[in-house]
């Protein structure tokens, strides 16, 4: 992993006009405070579609959106090219619903199209048949990462398939995740991740924030910050999840 600079930690907050969907917003928001409370030199920047993506950033997080400003956002974040530069240099992506189909190789757009995407991780996305994934989920992610279960909140009508050289997430307890069947939720390769929790998620997982920063300053362990009210928040949204409907 590259070292960060001088100024500290460099989080980039990817097209905000156009990808922000359920307070995705809020995962940068997380992170950075996260950081905060630990003592850590933080600075954030917030990238409008009409912006060029900077190259030096350590974390960047891509949030949800409707199907054309996705289709837009596919289109630039190719054209720019930046975003896969800092991934070729080392950075973390952290990208939600939406954000998480454009990082895949295709997904199908709002004109019903196969449209191209960054192919920073192996999915393919297409459009499911069946009734929409609506509500909360449980997911038990990846023992690689050694992370605690996942919560959150998927609101989709996308079906994303792994490919070989992608990992699931998290695999579901209650929920949806993919919409495969196979019951995968998201996908990671190295360190791009994908997922279709929103909730934020960071807000309802603050460990997947501490794992990002430990990515990000390659480091193993991180000192204790108070997460009572993260706790509060993910007891509520587990048992919500548990309960029948």
């Amino acid at each position: 992993m590259r070292s960060t600079s001088q100024n500290g930690l460099r989080l980039v907050w990817v097209y905000p006009d156009l990808l922000s969907t359920y307070g995705d917003q809020g995962n940068t928001l997380v992170v950075e405070r996260r950081a905060r409370q630990r003592g850590l030199e933080v600075s954030r920047l917030d990238v409008r579609s009409d912006q060029q993506i900077p190259t030096s950033g350590d974390i960047y997080l891509i949030g949800g959106g409707e199907d054309r400003p996705q289709r837009l956002a596919a289109e630039r974040l190719i054209r720019d090219g930046g975003l896969n530069r800092a991934v070729a240099n080392g950075a973390i992506v952290f990208s939600v619903c939406a954000g998480y189909q454009i990082l895949g190789h295709e997904f199908v757009n709002d004109l019903g199209q196969r449209q191209q995407g960054l192919g920073l991780l192996d999915v393919v996305s297409t459009r499911g048949e069946g009734a929409r994934c609506v509500g909360d989920v449980l997911a038990d992610i990846d023992e690689r990462l050694a992370l605690p279960p996942l919560t959150g909140f998927e609101n989709h009508q996308g079906v994303t398939h792994l490919g070989p050289t992608a990992r699931p997430f998290a695999r579901v307890r209650f929920g949806n995740g993919n919409g495969t069947g196979d019951g995968f939720e998201g996908a990671y390769s190295d360190t791009v991740f994908g997922t279709y929790m929103h909730g934020p998620v960071m807000a309802r997982n603050p460990h997947i924030a501490d794992h990002l920063l430990k990515l990000a300053l390659d480091v193993n362990a991180l000192p204790p910050v108070d997460d009572q009210w993260y706790e509060a928040l993910r007891n509520e949204r587990i048992a919500a999840a548990t309960q029948p409907a």
